[in-house]
């Protein structure tokens, strides 16, 4: 029998089964969905932070208080937090590192439910409010629309992420510059506002001010309170003896000894990308892990509906073979309709799989594309479930003896 008229059988049949195929195929388009669904939306949220780390580039690193360190005691060894690094600390760094072609910049988190007001117009309690130097924007991967960068010894100005932009000014920048803003019940006078930025690296990363450093500690200070330090290098190829010599001079203001560990740490922003990669290898390990037990449902389900589906043309098997089929025919037909109804699954599977990719791109405004590596696996799959569920019931057909199937009532 040829192919084209295999394929044509394969559909007539599942027609005549319509409601059992019907299911079997849409356990099989759930499990292809969550293959090429999930892969896909990992992939974008990759894409996005990759981009967002490819802007500040591989020459960026950044000094923060270590997770926790270990400290050696007479009853052994305990885990304990690492101090926040002052603002004391933070600036007598950046005064201290002296490295050609380096710039050196001061950022803390303010607050995380400040309320943005301007005239009658006002946001939710949930922006974010930092307060960064001069040089902030030299070592992140922002960007400024329109207007300008703070000077060393500035007051009572701010700069506005695109989403408190869009609230408060009708997404126009220009309108927005120049204008008299509250921070709670602070008064700002807007200097700058941020090119949109997207929430793919997470924390809404639009929905947020910036103050000058000096005023976020004078308002928002305390004894404890941390700060970040961030180093751009010009060239990515100093970055690990900037590294080197940053660390000495850490090491000397928090007054750690010789045989102290360091309670800070340095990260580098292409090793933050590496771990995220690291950790998404496991999701995608788990992805996969839950669509294969899906399908395994399905090619289940798929094999009981072929043993069926042999049982019911027991006497149309005998008919071909009397009629000159080989078991090698038999064999190819039933073969060939296990994987057809794979195959429909896996198609009605990818197109929704594809439509909740495209979907969380659009949430994290990431940039969407086409999973065709994702796309090749899911047809892969469904044609190795296809043969898998349908051999045993096609070998049962083949190995059927004529006479007896003519027989069969």
């Amino acid at each position: 029998m040829e192919f084209t008229e295999n394929i044509k059988e394969a559909l007539t049949s599942i027609k005549n089964n319509l409601l059992r195929s019907l299911l079997t195929l849409l356990i099989i388009a759930v499990g292809i969905t969550c293959l090429v669904g999930i892969l896909t939306a990992i992939d974008a949220i990759l894409f996005s932070m990759s981009d967002n780390f490819n802007r500040m580039g591989a020459n960026t690193f950044r000094i923060r208080p270590a997770d926790e360190t270990i400290k050696t005691t007479k009853d052994g060894k305990k885990q304990v937090e690492s101090p926040s690094i002052t603002f004391e600390q933070a600036v007598e760094f950046k005064d201290k590192f002296r490295y050609s072609g380096a710039h050196v910049s001061i950022e803390t988190r303010c607050e995380s439910g400040a309320t943005i007001k301007w005239g009658e117009e006002k946001t939710n309690p949930n922006v974010n409010v930092f307060g960064i130097d001069e040089n902030y924007f030299t070592t992140s991967s922002l960007e400024l629309e329109m207007g300008r960068n703070f000077s060393i010894n500035e007051n009572n100005k701010v700069i506005l992420g695109a989403d408190i932009v869009k609230k408060l000014f009708d997404d126009k920048p220009e309108k927005a510059l120049g204008k008299s803003i509250s921070v709670n019940s602070d008064r700002y006078e807007v200097i700058g506002v941020l090119k949109k930025k997207g929430s793919g690296s997470g924390g809404g990363g639009d929905r947020v001010v910036y103050i000058p450093l000096l005023p976020a500690k004078f308002r928002y200070g305390f004894a404890d309170k941390n700060y970040s330090v961030s180093i751009a290098m010009s060239n990515a190829t100093m970055v690990d003896a900037a590294i080197n010599k940053a660390t000495g001079i850490m090491r000397n203001i928090r007054k750690l000894s010789a045989l102290d560990q360091n309670d800070f740490e340095i990260r580098k922003s292409d090793s933050i990308l590496q771990k995220l990669k690291e950790m998404t290898s496991t999701l995608r390990l788990s992805t996969v892990i839950i669509a294969m037990l899906t399908l395994l449902g399905a090619s289940i389900g798929l094999m009981n509906i072929m043993l069926v589906s042999v049982t019911e043309r027991t006497k149309e098997i005998g008919v071909r073979k009397a009629l000159g089929a080989t078991s090698n025919n038999i064999l190819i037909q039933f073969l060939t309709e296990a994987i057809v109804i794979c195959l429909l699954g896996g198609v009605v599977g990818i197109v929704l799989g594809i439509g909740m990719g495209y979907g969380i791109t659009l949430i994290i405004k990431g940039r969407f594309f086409i999973p065709w590596a994702w796309i090749t696996l899911g047809i892969i799959v469904c044609i190795v479930v296809g043969i898998v569920s349908g051999l045993y019931p096609a070998l049962k057909a083949a190995k059927l003896d004529p006479i007896e199937a003519l027989r069969y009532e």
